[in-house]
């Protein structure tokens, strides 16, 4: 039996063994356990530590000696060690919900707060914010029980609330199109954080951040929560500086580098040699379209036109976009959807590659739309706003392949620092 782990149900998604064997050095496995499995296992008591998931943090404290303040306050535990055969449970999702609002600057004190969900994350959340003094804490729930309230009451007497956290599992992948509230109906919001940290950035999140709102996705909390299990299994501390780096570690293993810009600037070429660099999987968003259609682009648009061909790409796209740890090059047309880019943003930085006009090719039978230098010109002119506006990170492609995606991969890494380092509005 491990040491070290963590129990639940359903664990094939879990970030947890990445980041606790980035953390310390000892072998954390995946353990999930059926309601059977789970009464021996605990009653054997073969491990030294470990974390506790969905469905079982409420369950597990009838087997505990003791309980940590906050965890008996929440009701739930996440964290149990074993000391000379004693159980010791603690709720690391209370240090790591606390940790987010305060490096984001959340301002929750006097603060109207929606808790969107019911479960154990939930409690401990409810808890961190009647510690920090909201005037209201109210739990959401599809399914009300105790003291939740419906969705539909919201819409009819809460859109003033202050402050959005959503603990419930939509949006988290598979399901990233879904989002539990339209933060068009609270036109009092300021904040909005999301505990789901697969994908990086919910749908939820991504309206916040189309808004100007301050917000947060769950990431930094999954590793926070984390680094304090760790303290609690070696009873050590953990500086500043390695919590940093162990969230710049995950972020750049996860998530897509994103290419756009005209046709022919590049993407593809340069794509491919940042996947390599970056030991990331390679994709082109045109090729996976001629394999959905099977056909190539100019047979799709001779023969069904552009309007067919731009759903063929909206549906690959919402596909390739689920996944993490990819360079994308998408097609030069990718930006003519707003859903194509929002999908992109899930998981992803998006590089907007320029190249001077007259180095773009323009008569070339697979590109339909650059049948000459006049559309090539006409294409340039009318596209560029747009990929200035939905990019996250210009390069113009003036130099050799090596230096380009050297200073792309650099670029993204100043890009995901910076939102580190100064507490920016999304990690």
């Amino acid at each position: 039996m491990s040491e070290y782990g963590l129990i639940g149900k359903k664990l094939s998604h879990s970030f947890s063994k990445i980041i606790h064997e980035k953390l310390a050095d000892y072998t954390y496995d995946l353990m999930p356990l059926s309601e059977e499995q789970l009464d021996d296992f605990m009653r054997k008591k073969a491990f030294q530590g470990i974390n506790v998931t969905i469905p079982y943090k409420k369950t597990v404290i009838p087997y505990l000696d003791f309980i940590d303040e906050h965890a008996k306050a929440i009701g739930a535990v996440n964290t149990i060690v074993n000391r000379d055969g004693k159980l010791y449970g603690y709720n690391t999702d209370y240090d790591g919900f606390d940790y987010m609002i305060q490096h984001h600057h959340v301002p929750i004190q006097d603060q109207k707060v929606l808790v969107l969900g019911n479960g154990g994350a939930a409690a401990a959340i409810k808890a961190v914010c009647r510690n920090h003094r909201a005037k209201q804490i109210l739990c959401v729930s599809r399914h009300p029980k105790d003291d939740a309230i419906s969705y539909k009451e919201v819409y009819a007497n809460h859109c003033d609330a202050d402050i959005i956290i959503n603990t419930s599992p939509v949006g988290m992948y598979p399901h990233i199109d879904e989002q539990a509230v339209d933060l068009n109906d609270f036109p009092k919001c300021k904040a909005v954080l999301d505990v789901v940290y697969n994908p990086i950035c919910t749908k939820l999140c991504l309206q916040a951040r189309e808004k100007g709102l301050l917000y947060a996705a769950g990431m930094e909390m999954l590793i926070v929560q984390a680094i304090r299990a760790k303290e609690h299994f070696l009873q050590d501390t953990t500086p500043q500086k390695v919590i940093d780096q162990i969230l710049f570690d995950l972020l750049m293993e996860k998530t897509n580098l994103v290419f756009i810009g005209m046709p022919s600037c590049g993407k593809s070429t340069i794509g491919k040699k940042v996947a390599q660099l970056s030991q990331k999987k390679f994709i082109d968003l045109d090729e996976e379209i001629e394999k959905e259609a099977q056909k190539t682009i100019p047979e799709i648009f001779a023969e069904t036109g552009e309007a067919v061909f731009r759903e063929l790409e909206t549906k690959v796209t919402k596909r390739i976009s689920a996944s993490q740890n990819l360079v994308i090059a998408c097609g030069g047309g990718i930006i003519k959807s707003k859903i194509n880019i929002d999908a992109l943003r899930l998981n992803g930085v998006l590089i907007f590659l320029d190249r001077d006009l007259d180095q773009l090719e323009s008569n070339d039978p697979t590109r339909p739309l650059s049948s000459s230098q006049k559309a090539v010109e006409d294409m340039y002119h009318q596209r560029m706003p747009y990929y200035l506006q939905y990019s996250d990170i210009q390069i113009v492609n003036n130099t050799d392949l090596d230096t380009i995606a050297q200073t792309s991969i650099q670029k993204v890494k100043d890009h995901i620092q910076d939102l580190i380092c100064t507490g920016g509005k999304t990690i």
